[in-house]
This record gives C-alpha cells, sequence and structure tokens, in this order.
C-alpha cells in the first residue's frame, strides 16, 4: 500500500504477512491481541538551538528517543552541549545512541554532561581499555574516565504496562570522524560485522527477560541499517542517524525490511540539524510482531518555539542580538553538490569585513540556513555553529588550485558527496560533475571584474590574500592545508561574528541569492 510522503500520514501501513513462523503470523494475533504505542524521534540535531526550541512544541510520543549527535563541537561549544541536554530532558529523551559529536570532548567533559541527562546513552560496540591498564599520565593529560559507567548497551523501559527494550549503537567510523581522535585513542568501536554480533548478543539477552519489543538507536549510517535489519532477528524498529537521510512515509524495501526470521523491521531517520523530527506509531501483536506502522514527519521550521525554552537557552548562551531583517531567500540545497547561497553569504561577509582576496567555507560545515524575518545572532550562529576562529593567508595561485581540484575529485567519489562543493566570495569555478572536475577558475576582484586562471599551469609565484576558518585553513580536515598556522593571521571570532557585522553594516533589507559562482558543464548541477 502506498502511503502518503505528507508530514501527517492519515494512512496506516499494513504489512504483508510475515515470514516467521506460523506462531507469528497475522491469523495468531486478533485485534484484542494488540499492543499500540508511538516513538518520537529526532537525530543528529548537532547543536541547533533554535529547532530545539521548535521541536518541543511539536514532538510526541510513548517513548522518545535520539539516534545520537544531539551536541556539536569540542569543549569550545560546552554551552551549547550543556543547552541541547536541557532541551533533551525537557523534551522527555529516554535513550540516545552515541554519535561522533558527543564524543568530540574529553571523556570528563561528555561524563560531566551526560551525568545531567535524564535518559541513558547507548554504545554496546563502543569498546574501552580498562583505565586502570592505561598509562596514568596519558589518563591525567587526556582526562580519561570509564565510559561504560555512562553509556549502557541496553535497558528496559516500561510502557503502558509493556516491556521495550532499548539499545544503541555508535557510528564503526567513529575514529574517522571525531574531532580530536587523541581523546579517545583508549577506544575502539567493533567494525560491522563484529558490530551485528553485539547486537544480536544484547537483543537474545532482552529477549530472555521477557522483551519482545525492541528499539534500536542506531549511528550506524543507513546503509549499515539495512545490513543489520536483514542479519538479525529480534529488532522491530531501528531509529537511525549519521548520514541524515530524511526518510518519510514507508515503503517496502526501502525503510521496511525483513529480519533473518522474515519479520518486519522498520527504518526510519529525521534528515539533520533539527529541520525535521518524527513521530512513528506502532501496532504489535500479541507476539511482539509489528503489524501496521505510520511514520509521520514534522518540519520544525512550522512549529512555534517553546518560550520556556528559548529562556532556558538565553540563561546558558545568553541574548541573542538582533542584528538585521532578511528580505527575501533563496532556497537552501538538499544536497552537497548543489550551490550554496546561504554559504556563499557568509563568504561574503569574511571577504568584506576582513578586506581580503578570497573567503571560502566548506560547505558541509553549514548547518543551518537564513529565513526571511528579522534574525538575530542566534540565528546566524545555528548556521555556523562550530567554533572554529578566522584565519587570514596569504596563499599561492597553486595552492588554491590543487585544493579545488582535489577537493571536486574526492566529493563527486565518495558516498553522500562529502566533503563537497566550496562556497566562495572573490572566485568562480566551473566543475564537471560527470568526470568529477574542475575545469575553470577565474579570480572577482572589487570591481566585479573577472581574472582567469589558468588552472593547468596555475602560478606559484602569484599570492592571493584568502580567509577560512582554522579547522579548514590549517588543520586540514578533508582538505589541503593552505598555510600552516604560523603564516597565518589567527583571529579570536568565528564566521558568525563577521556575518552579523557585515550585515549591520549594509543597513538595509538581506537578499539571500548570491549564486551563479559554481558553473556546471554539460547543463548539470
Amino acid at each position: 500500500m502506498k502511503i502518503s510522503l505528507s508530514n501527517i500520514n492519515p494512512q496506516l501501513f499494513a504489512f504483508r504477512e510475515s515470514k516467521a513462523p506460523k506462531q507469528n503470523s497475522l491469523e495468531k494475533s486478533p485485534n484484542k491481541d494488540t499492543f499500540e504505542m508511538s516513538i518520537g524521534y529526532v537525530n543528529d540535531l548537532h547543536g541547533q538551538t533554535n529547532n530545539m526550541t521548535r521541536i518541543l512544541s511539536g514532538i510526541r510520543g510513548d517513548l522518545r528517543v535520539s539516534a545520537g549527535d544531539n551536541n556539536i563541537g569540542d569543549e569550545k561549544n560546552k554551552a551549547v552541549n550543556l543547552a541541547v541536554i536541557k532541551f533533551m530532558n525537557m523534551a522527555g529523551i529516554k535513550g540516545s545512541a552515541v554519535g561522533n559529536h558527543e564524543l568530540d570532548t574529553k571523556q570528563k567533559d561528555f561524563a560531566d554532561t551526560a551525568e545531567k541527562f535524564k535518559g541513558d546513552y547507548f554504545a554496546l560496540n563502543l569498546k574501552q581499555t580498562p583505565i586502570e591498564d592505561e598509562d596514568e599520565g596519558e589518563v591525567e593529560e587526556q582526562e580519561r574516565t570509564q565510559l561504560d559507567k555512562i553509556i549502557k548497551k541496553s535497558d528496559i523501559i516500561e510502557i503502558k504496562g509493556e516491556k521495550i527494550g532499548l539499545l544503541g549503537t555508535a557510528p564503526v567510523d567513529l575514529s574517522e570522524r571525531i574531532t580530536h581522535p587523541s581523546y579517545h585513542s583508549d577506544c575502539m568501536v567493533d567494525d560491522l560485522e563484529d558490530s551485528i554480533e553485539d547486537i544480536q548478543e544484547e537483543v537474545n539477552n532482552l529477549r530472555s527477560q521477557g522483551v519482545n519489543k525492541i528499539v534500536l538507536l542506531s549511528h550506524l549510517g543507513n546503509e549499515r541499517d539495512r545490513i543489520v535489519a536483514k542479519n538479525t532477528e529480534g529488532i522491530d524498529v531501528i531509529i537511525g542517524g549519521h548520514t541524515h537521510e530524511l526518510i518519510k512515509g514507508i515503503t517496502e524495501g526501502e525503510n521496511l525490511l525483513y529480519s533473518k526470521t522474515g519479520e518486519p523491521v522498520i527504518m526510519t531517520e529525521a534528515g539533520k540539524n533539527g529541520n525535521y523530527f518524527g513521530e512513528l506509531n506502532l501496532t504489535f501483536d500479541k507476539d511482539g510482531v509489528i503489524t501496521k506502522a505510520q511514520n509521520n514527519l514534522g518540519e520544525a521550521r512550522m512549529f512555534p518555539k517553546n518560550m520556556i525554552n528559548q529562556y532556558i537557552i538565553n540563561q546558558i548562551l545568553g541574548e541573542p542580538e538582533v542584528v538585521g531583517y532578511i528580505k527575501s531567500v533563496t532556497p537552501p540545497p538538499m544536497t552537497l553538490i548543489e550551490e550554496n547561497a546561504h554559504a556563499n553569504f557568509m563568504c561574503d561577509a569574511m571577504r568584506h569585513e576582513l578586506g581580503v582576496d578570497i573567503a571560502i567555507w566548506n560547505n558541509s560545515g553549514t548547518r543551518s540556513f537564513f529565513q526571511e524575518g528579522v534574525i538575530d545572532s542566534r540565528d546566524i550562529k545555528d548556521i555556523a555553529p562550530f567554533e572554529d576562529r578566522i584565519s587570514v593567508a596569504d596563499v599561492s595561485e597553486k595552492k588554491l588550485v590543487d585544493m579545488f581540484k582535489h577537493t571536486i575529485e574526492a566529493t563527486y567519489r565518495t558516498h553522500g558527496n562529502k566533503p563537497g562543493l566550496l562556497a566562495v566570495s572573490g572566485l568562480h569555478y566551473t566543475v564537471n560533475p560527470k568526470a568529477g572536475k574542475l575545469t575553470a577558475m577565474s579570480f572577482v576582484d572589487n570591481n566585479n571584474i573577472e581574472h582567469p586562471i589558468d588552472i593547468e599551469n596555475p602560478r606559484e609565484d602569484k599570492f592571493y590574500k584568502v580567509a577560512q576558518d582554522s579547522f579548514m585553513m590549517y588543520e586540514g580536515a578533508d582538505f589541503d592545508i593552505l598555510a600552516p598556522k604560523e603564516e597565518c593571521i589567527n583571529y579570536p571570532f568565528n564566521k558568525d561574528f563577521l556575518a552579523c557585522e557585515y550585515i549591520k553594516h549594509l543597513n538595509k533589507p538581506v537578499e539571500i541569492n548570491q549564486t551563479g559562482r559554481i558553473k556546471f558543464e554539460e547543463g548539470q548541477g
């Protein structure tokens, strides 16, 4: 049965008959022996406090959970992470997977934050060397703690008199995704094959305690979740995260799969940055097999802010400053291989406020977008939440061209198109999407005159004053390092500060329509 993909789906999805043994067939589960419950879910909130205040006005569910990456950034974002915990407690979140952003901080910082959470964190595939077996100096320096005192494998929660099993997984690529790998060098996450064994072992443990309705909170990513669903038994629902999929409704073969024993498994995920949140309505038969389900998504911007949560956030982060008015906006892109007018505008702010030739920003670092109406500093902070300070350096034409070449090639050959096409100010460039290559580039001066750059023979003796955040400029991340730290002018502020100043200096209603800086060959893009 095909269901609507709107935010509110009035239909119920009736599953085909289970392939499981006869005792789990629909004939053995009359209506009077059914159990109904709803799950409210979020994932990959990334510290987006504005959206959290709106989610609070809409989230529902007998059980409310998160698939991880609620937090954002490292110890520079302590206040934001505290605001996130306040939201999770107010929202009644009972459990969350441990995402990579939860562990961007040192272990003690994570523990201090986790202790304030009224729910539980889950990561059954995360293993840690016992503290007593570690070097005492490193334990002290890195502020290590015994994580299994904070992170659970599973738990049993009672909903309307029924036992519901909760368990969770950390991402198998955790070491590649956290900001500071050294903070957690005593930890490892099992690979997918071993994680599946870990999951099945814990599911069996829950089932031995009489639990026949089990929810997995997964930060493995969508494709890995699909493998888990098909290669385990006993899991009913997977609330997913990490790959930022926006899963609307229920489609057999896509997010309705079948376990090793033929029982239905529903997977769902609500995108990223708190732009959406979900409610999954379920009907189980007396054996704990799902017979009906309905997956609804709510769009956060359609809900009013919860003013109590807004007050609490302001107490933690300070009152935001109104900086201007947004007259009109170009819709934000849905993928990392589209031009992003919102990120380009932030580059304009860097370029004009610092007086540089060129400004560049990582498209995938854009965590929110401009909206029409009054805009304040908190709105802009949500767009650029990471505390990566601004750096300016003289960069050769060759280094610049090579960085763009390598970034574009990586973007078009990787799943999810990461790190993504770069937002720019002071540059125009052309991409061949089919080949995944840079094919042209030009410098745009302050008089808006284009000066072509020979990308096949870029000059090593020609320099441009370039602004980026430190994450891109000299920490590397997914990009070529353009200049070492000691050669940079390093400013004590982030892009959000410059954007606020830029809007105030414009002193007029702002239009977010900064496109046309990337051209696509063969009509693609």
